[in-house]
């Protein structure tokens, strides 16, 4: 592959720009380069996620989606390229049926909370939910490959699950939402 980088400190970006995969050079503040800061701070929470004690098999998915959310952050760099294959969705379909699989159905809503590893997958399910969301704009700007879209989203529905999962890896549970007007909804109302 060559020596990509070089130089670390440029001092290109300091007008308020940066270089694009194709030479171009963007404002800093455009939908593409958000976009791409979302991405890239998702993949580096994973990192984080993959610190803590896993079971083997979701440190290997984890180690798989960030290598994907590498491509995805190179498409989304190169204007028209297509790194990130369906092939790719196609495996978080598959994660995320053989991992749901294993949990009991969700009677209530669930806090984002219980063990560390439970809640950085948790914190990664709400930053690939803004990774979409940039994703979404961008594309409403411009033509992309419907595959970035995709892959965020069941990646945030992965998340999810694997958050559950992790909970209850030393026998541990999700933790419930206590609604306070579904507890005064079940009995009579309150007399002043």
């Amino acid at each position: 592959m060559g020596n990509r980088l070089s130089q670390i400190a440029t001092r290109t970006g300091d007008d308020g720009s940066t270089g694009l995969g194709d030479n171009q050079r963007v404002s800093k503040n455009s939908l593409r380069v958000h976009a791409m800061g979302d991405v890239d701070e998702l993949n580096s929470h994973i990192g984080v996620l993959l610190c803590e004690t896993l079971p083997p098999e979701v440190r290997a998915l984890l180690v798989e989606i960030q290598h994907q959310l590498f491509n995805l952050g190179g498409e989304l760099s190169i204007p028209g390229f297509e790194l990130l294959k369906a092939d790719a969705v196609l495996a978080l379909d598959e994660a995320l049926a053989a991992h749901n699989a294993q949990l009991p159905r969700l009677q209530e809503f669930i806090l984002p909370a219980g063990t560390r590893a439970a809640s950085l997958a948790h914190v990664c399910r709400t930053v690939a939910r803004r990774a979409e969301r940039a994703v979404v704009a961008l594309g409403a700007e411009e033509a992309l490959q419907p595959t970035p879209r995709q892959y965020l989203n069941r990646l945030s529905d992965l998340m999810f699950v694997l958050a559950r999962v992790l909970n209850r890896m030393d026998g541990g549970d999700d933790v419930y939402w206590k609604s306070q007007r579904l507890a005064g909804s079940a009995g009579a109302p309150e007399a002043d």
